[in-house]
């Protein structure tokens, strides 16, 4: 074996450039599919897509503006009559259907699919490594989804298009492709240990999550109801929170990637990064909007001002246990990443109820600011 010592070796006059280059971003580019980089949309129905032929008509990959990229979302619009190529891949990937109809397969093995419908407002899931494809119901609407994968760092990490997209390996004990019910939208109800943590509903399709039951929630403030989920053993995380008309969130902080797609209601959050000295970047929503925490240090605080109830699902990447984000609801003041309402910025307070006045709803959240200006409202669940 030849050994060449470095300390005499000598330099060519001229090298060639080396560069480690991304998987990641290699794949976007061979895949030919429009890049957006952004954390905040109002509706995503309005977003312009690009080309995306094997996903069904149209899509766009959304990066949040961070190199390191805990997960990404694939916003994807299937045309009217038309399906996706069939694909299975070794990241994960969770679904909520923003418009329109349809429905899917996902099997193992060709001769035996399970095959379920979907609708605007349903969640779903694909099994970790399964084959799947999609097909839009309608002949003359186009149906539009957005899913949350964590593509960037599986491509990252293995670094080889073979073994993300063309692995034979099956997740038996997450599906078997056996059980005809395994989409049936049914599922099992827990108490997530410490009740700080809510409740967890183990399932494998939410056909309406946008109007599905959820539970009392106290930690986050005002009224608030909530449920996670278990998605076909997947380690990818969800959870649902809806609160009150005139109410708000605490502010609060945890890792980069929640997406956090708006179900129901019409509000705005606002995002800041120094908490000493906040300057507050507000983000608007309606039904179908979708705001992406950025960055570890990004406090954000959720704000309903509209007359119904605000409903959002949060997409997020990570080992799904809650001890990874129990800290966010934890005070400051001890040492975790919430804010209570009494150590908020006042002028917080002061920006909602001048927002509430454009849509003339009253500002209910006495019981917890004394300064507002409205009323005592919920101060447990939310009202019936």
């Amino acid at each position: 074996m030849a050994v060449v010592d470095l300390r005499e070796a000598e330099v060519p006059d001229k090298m060639d450039m080396w560069e480690a280059g991304d998987p990641y971003f290699d794949w976007i580019e061979r895949e030919g599919v429009k890049r957006i980089v952004e954390y905040k949309f109002e509706d995503l129905n309005e977003v312009e897509l690009g080309d995306w032929e094997r996903k069904g008509g149209k899509g766009a990959v959304i990066n949040i503006p961070n190199p390191m990229l805990p997960n990404d979302a694939h916003l994807v619009e299937i045309k009217p009559g038309g399906k996706s190529e069939p694909e299975s891949h070794m990241y994960e990937e969770v679904m909520y259907v923003v418009s329109g109809r349809g429905a899917t397969s996902v099997w193992l093995s060709e001769g035996q699919k399970a095959t379920f419908e979907w609708a605007a407002g349903s969640l779903l899931v694909i099994p970790l490594n399964a084959s799947y494809q999609h097909f839009n119901g309608s002949g003359t609407e186009p149906a539009r989804y957005v899913s949350m994968t964590n593509a960037p760092p599986v491509m990252r990490m293995f670094r080889s298009n073979e073994f993300v997209f063309n692995n034979p390996f099956h997740f038996m004990d997450r599906f078997s492709g056996e059980d005809e019910d395994f989409f049936n939208g049914q599922g099992t109800l827990y108490q997530r240990k410490g009740s700080k943590f809510g409740t967890m509903w183990k399932t494998n399709f939410v056909p309406n999550a946008d109007i599905m039951k959820l539970w009392k929630y106290r930690d986050r403030g005002a009224g608030g109801i909530n449920t996670h989920f278990d998605l076909a053993g997947n380690v990818t995380g969800a959870h649902i929170s809806e609160f009150p008309v005139g109410t708000y969130k605490k502010g609060h902080r945890h890792g980069p990637g929640a997406h956090l797609v708006i179900l129901g209601g019409v509000g705005f959050s606002t995002l800041w990064w120094d908490n000493d000295k906040p300057e507050y970047e507000i983000a608007p929503w309606k039904k179908g909007g979708m705001v992406i925490v950025p960055a570890d240090a990004t406090y954000h605080q959720h704000f309903n001002t509209g007359p119904e109830p605000a409903r959002y699902l949060a997409l997020r990447s990570g080992d799904g246990q809650p001890s990874q984000w129990g800290e966010s609801n934890v005070s400051i003041k001890e040492g975790g990443m919430q804010i209570e309402y009494e150590d908020q910025d006042p002028e917080i307070d002061r920006f909602f109820e001048a927002e509430l006045a454009k849509h003339g709803v009253t500002c209910r959240m006495k019981a917890f600011i004394p300064y507002c200006n409205g009323v005592v409202g919920p101060t447990n669940e939310r009202d019936t």
